[in-house]
């Protein structure tokens, strides 16, 4: 069933202050739509109302996520929350809030959910007999330390316990937060046991500001990169995504920023657009960009078999033709030329020990 909505008085489909997206379209599996429509009557221009975060319980049953993708440097993950409330407009976990007959747009970044059992739900699954250690990814979906972290502090916690167990782990997050657990992760990094990668999209706070509203801005995560690398961690930098016509001119300068930080390893993600992500973009740059949106998504179509998106293995995060060579060509000559990526960080997976087991087995 379909249901029509008027343009005018539709609170939605006007840009909010400090959220990325510009509409809150209804899931793709629900029963109804909404449909966008002008009835001649002028809105009235108001400021609108504050959207506030929400955060609900998800009582998951399991905390590590697998996957088996071949061109993903990592097997299991854990995402302590569901939605993100950085508002990144192209985040490639927006499409999962459907599975909650939630919006992929201004509801994946207010309804959020969080698993207050991670910590407890994880040490048992370590704890499992068996259970073989591998680089525990976070950050990979949602960001681990997203604002609402502040307050619940789950990643924490999580954190305490992979330290416990001696298990190996990988960060990625768009957040200067990840210093508040400097003096969990420096130990670790010492041992050969934890990695971090902060984000970097653009160097520019303005846009920076309308493409991920409450992320750190872009001064911020270069210096918790200097902070983090002078404590003796692994650091890196992603640029992820590059936005053809909006961020690919910055490459080199983000690449040099962040080597001059202290990150000695540097990663890439082209722009994709699956599922709800394609329209979300669009209005963004309907709103923000309207003089580049053709030449935007017509650079992702080169890079993507004239589509939208190309789910190919492989393919996916990097795109295919000319224009992604030139990326793939101009990233890795900026990363030679700043020393990074010289070296590969291995992470130790034979100190991994379930705490007190050593112990009862000596009494046996």
């Amino acid at each position: 069933m379909e249901h029509r909505e008027n343009i005018a008085t539709d609170p939605d489909r006007r840009y909010r202050k400090g959220r990325g997206t510009v509409s809150n379209a209804v899931g793709r599996f629900e029963p109804q739509t909404r449909e966008v429509f002008d009835d001649g009557w002028d809105a009235v221009e108001e400021e609108l109302p504050k959207l506030r975060t929400e955060l609900g319980i998800d009582s998951a049953k399991t905390i590590i996520a697998r996957n088996k993708s071949p061109d993903i440097p990592f097997d299991r993950s854990i995402s302590p929350y569901r939605g993100c409330e950085h508002g990144c407009v192209y985040c490639f976990a927006r499409p999962t809030h459907a599975y909650y007959g939630l919006s992929a747009g201004l509801d994946f970044e207010t309804k959020l959910f969080h698993k207050p059992d991670a910590a407890s739900l994880l040490r048992k699954e370590l704890s499992k007999p068996g259970y073989k250690p591998a680089v525990m990814a976070l950050g990979t979906n949602t960001d681990p330390y997203q604002p609402v972290d502040r307050t619940v502090g789950l990643t924490r916690e999580i954190l305490q316990v992979l330290a416990d167990f001696n298990h190996p782990l990988s960060i990625v997050t768009k957040s200067a937060n990840v210093l508040r657990d400097i003096d969990i992760l420096a130990p670790m990094a010492e041992r050969g046991l934890a990695s971090v990668y902060l984000s970097v999209t653009t160097l520019d706070p303005h846009l920076a500001n309308k493409l991920e509203p409450r992320a750190s801005t872009p001064s911020k995560r270069l210096k918790a990169i200097k902070t983090l690398s002078e404590a003796g961690i692994p650091t890196g930098a992603m640029t992820a995504p590059i936005i053809p016509a909006i961020t690919d001119w910055e490459i080199e300068r983000l690449i040099e920023a962040a080597a001059e930080h202290g990150a000695d390893r540097a990663g890439y993600v082209l722009l994709r657009l699956p599922l709800e992500i394609k329209s979300l973009v669009e209005e963004w740059l309907e709103t923000h960009a309207p003089d580049k949106k053709e030449r935007v998504l017509s650079l992702v179509r080169q890079t993507r078999k004239g589509k939208a998106y190309d789910s190919t293995w492989g393919k996916r995060l990097t795109g295919e033709g000319p224009y992604a060579e030139m990326i793939r060509n101009r990233f890795r000559l900026a990363c030679k030329k700043h020393g990074l990526n010289r070296e590969t960080f291995s992470h130790d997976t034979l100190q991994f020990a379930v705490p007190g087991r050593a112990e009862q087995l000596a009494l046996l």
